[in-house]
């Protein structure tokens, strides 16, 4: 059997959505050229596409009809590309470097920055509803989807992770804040990612529920993995600054245990995903690889 490459896969669903993009995201007026190009700027700096290849894996394990999904993947890509550019504005992160380039508002200035962030987070809900390119899905899996996109990424999720980032600067935290910073942060977005192949694969309440599971298991060791990289690692690597979290007191797993408790606790967190997909069989494998990724990763 052959050896499962991540990056080729990750690759692969990365090179549709991008495929979409170069369709969907064109300019309508003249008037917002500017804006569009600082969208399509963020959009097509590339990156690992981790969420749009949770989004194909989990949808593999119900259903085989891949373009069904790619709007949805293209959509919640661009979702995250917002929060990125708004995380690096001076206001918030002030960082200067992301995926190896300049940060969107080195580029194009920060109040076009944040209308690029804007325009791109209701953008992905124009995409979501759009009958004209979904006409494979249920009104029901849209509107099922749309909800819980927004619950995932508003002020009960990834917002309300920030907020709570920022407040705990200086050092001001302890375990239950950080476990709150990196659930809603970063793990709400990537377990409905994985929830949402359930959802436009038909998928029980069960299986919904699984995969949400799942996803929140690897996404909170994706973002325990990025905070120890944040020390381990070098700008090079990451493409983007380091050192940054411990310098501005951020309220982190290694910052309260250590690098190698948080490395444990991030290794459990996978172990416990394996185990919550091995119902599913060979169809999950993609699921698999992905969640050994998130612990073996580099940048």
């Amino acid at each position: 059997m052959a050896e499962f490459n991540m990056q080729n896969y990750l690759k692969f669903w990365g090179a549709k959505v991008e495929e979409f993009y170069e369709s969907y995201m064109t300019v309508g007026d003249e008037h917002v050229k500017g804006l569009v190009s600082s969208m399509n700027y963020s959009l097509f700096a590339g990156g690992k596409r981790l969420r749009p290849g949770l989004i194909y894996s989990s949808y593999g394990i119900f259903e085989g009809f891949f373009d069904k999904v790619t709007p949805f993947a293209g959509a919640v890509e661009m979702l995250h590309t917002y929060s990125l550019i708004h995380d690096d504005l001076p206001a918030m992160d002030d960082d200067d470097l992301r995926r190896g380039k300049a940060t969107n508002h080195k580029v194009y200035g920060e109040a076009t920055a944040i209308l690029a962030g804007d325009g791109l987070l209701t953008k992905a809900f124009e995409v979501m509803t759009n009958t004209d390119i979904n006409p494979d899905v249920e009104i029901s899996q849209m509107l099922e989807a749309t909800h819980k996109l927004a619950l995932a990424t508003g002020d009960k999720g990834m917002v309300g992770g920030q907020f709570a980032d920022m407040e705990a600067e200086e050092g001001l935290f302890n375990s239950k804040t950080v476990d709150f910073i990196h659930t809603n942060k970063t793990s709400r977005l990537v377990s409905y990612c994985c929830e949402l192949g359930a959802i436009l694969g038909f998928g029980t309440e069960d299986d919904k529920k699984r995969m949400r599971e799942y996803g929140m298991r690897i996404g909170l060791a994706f973002q325990i993995v990025d905070d120890i990289l944040d020390i381990t690692s070098t700008t090079a690597v990451l493409g983007k600054d380091v050192g940054s979290d411990v310098d501005r007191g951020k309220a982190t797993y290694p910052a309260l245990h250590g690098i190698d408790e948080s490395h444990r606790k991030a290794e459990l967190l996978i172990e416990e995903a394996q185990e919550i997909i091995s119902t599913y069989g060979k169809t999950a494998e993609p699921c698999r690889q992905i969640a050994k990724y998130i612990i073996e990763r580099k940048n």
